[in-house]
């Protein structure tokens, strides 16, 4: 079983982290009582501070609510679990950065854009096929995630770029923003498994994206 659902809103966590919890762990604890599921979990379990990618072995230590209750989660799934973390995620349905980004490029002439937080972009239809894949192997912690990595800055001139749209990006940091859950500076996912799904660069994630969306 797919167990998709989650609270996703990482700075509303730090509001109600109980609400966080009650989904993301409670959640995940109910649907891996019916059998074995795929756990979608994230980058934001690991705090950043490591300068290459993380692997399935490194320690999580989370920086904010919502990443305590997806680390948390991953206990619930039970040990007949894929674990499944990816990073950055964006697609043609729901809301996520690539939509907003394309809505606010049409919109304005300027969007200011973090610039010190990096990590790798990655395409929902790409996780998808790998996902049909990761059934088939062992249980337990998977990285899967686009290969290339990118600032959301760097990220959001290549939307603008591939889609046409005249719009500058002003790069700031991570302060300027003033978010209230912190975000990990460095959150780039590497797999140390050799059968772990290889995914395509997260721009061919962002072309595909955007053909999809009729933007390009």
């Amino acid at each position: 079983m797919l167990h998709a659902a989650a609270w996703t809103n990482v700075d509303g966590a730090e509001d109600d982290p109980q609400g966080a919890a009650a989904v993301n762990v409670g959640g995940t604890k109910h649907a891996a009582s019916l059998g074995p599921i795929v756990y979608y979990s994230t980058d934001y379990v690991f705090d950043g501070r490591k300068l290459s990618p993380y692997v399935e072995s490194d320690p999580p230590n989370p920086l904010s609510a919502y990443g305590r209750s997806k680390a948390y989660g991953e206990a619930a799934a039970g040990e007949q679990a894929w674990v499944v973390r990816s990073s950055w995620l964006f697609g043609s349905t729901g809301n996520n950065f690539v939509r907003t980004m394309l809505r606010l490029g049409a919109e304005r002439d300027e969007v200011a854009v973090v610039d010190d937080q990096v990590g790798s972009p990655t395409y929902v239809g790409h996780l998808a096929d790998a996902t049909r894949k990761i059934v088939q192997l062992p249980y337990g912690i998977w990285h899967v995630s686009a290969e290339g990595q990118c600032t959301w800055a760097e990220f959001t001139q290549a939307i603008f770029e591939e889609a046409k749209l005249e719009c500058r990006v002003e790069p700031i940091s991570t302060d300027e923003l003033g978010r209230p859950a912190l975000r990990p500076a460095y959150s780039v996912l590497g797999s140390e498994k050799p059968e772990a799904p290889r995914l395509p660069h997260w721009r061919d994630g962002l072309r595909e994206c955007l053909t999809r969306l009729g933007a390009r």
